[in-house]
């Protein structure tokens, strides 16, 4: 079974509590672990959508890693924005516990679906968009590009494509160049994190659109609770 939940903001190294946020993150990491382990089996898969950890540095990320990796399944995860611990993902591969497999620009077979993804940027109908932003975005982009054509390759037409995202790929509920890219990919479902806000919440785009079944799973909109990815039931 393909389960997802991003946004776990871990920090076991260098706590920082996350009820700072509000009470609903008391002792999240508790409820999110007891919850996995209610549901998710060794043979299923978990896509977590960015934002793991508050470390700095890897060395402090590998205890939250390691804290995932003794959850049962297996994993793929994205960078967030938070995820400053996540350099450069060539380096980082050897690092990562075995139930993880991180995604950057790259796709992965894993069971009956093939993963992909990148971490996103905001885009340039946002307010306040920079010259900045704009590298970031144009390189995000251009890893999507690269993502979505490996993970074509690894499908050959015979197995659903999940994209992973850690930025809401929609503005003002109108699809950004990110979401076309999923779509005209012939992506099945596309799971994303980094809302926070009840009233981004309400606003998130979520269903099918353009044939993608999107998904927010921020785990405090889930309330903290692993959920089945839903639209991959069918090759498109």
């Amino acid at each position: 079974m393909l389960w997802t939940i991003s946004d776990l903001h871990l920090s076991f190294a260098q706590p920082k509590p996350m009820d700072i946020f509000g009470e609903r993150w008391r002792d999240h990491p508790t409820r999110i672990a007891r919850a996995w382990r209610a549901l998710v089996a060794e043979g299923d898969l978990v896509l977590l959508a960015g934002d793991i950890s508050w470390a700095m540095k890897l060395p402090e990320a590998l205890v939250d890693l390691r804290w995932i990796d003794e959850l049962p399944g297996q994993k793929a995860m994205i960078k967030g924005n938070h995820d400053y611990w996540w350099d450069r993902i060539g380096p980082l591969r050897p690092h990562m516990p075995p139930s993880i497999t991180p995604l950057e620009a790259s796709a992965a077979q894993i069971g009956d679906v093939v993963v992909c993804g990148t971490r996103g940027w905001i885009t340039p109908e946002t307010p306040g968009f920079t010259a900045a932003d704009t590298r970031v975005y144009e390189r995000e982009l251009g890893r999507l590009d690269r993502a979505l054509a490996a993970a074509i390759q690894l499908a050959e037409g015979a197995q659903p494509i999940v994209a992973l995202i850690h930025f809401p790929p929609f503005l003002n509920g109108q699809p950004t160049e990110f979401a076309h890219k999923i779509a005209q990919a012939g992506a099945s479902a596309c799971v994303y994190g980094h809302l926070h806000r009840p009233q981004d919440w309400a606003l998130a785009v979520q269903g099918t659109i353009d044939g993608v079944f999107y998904q927010l799973t921020s785990c405090d909109y889930l309330g903290f609770t692993p959920v089945a990815v839903r639209g991959i039931n069918s090759i498109r």
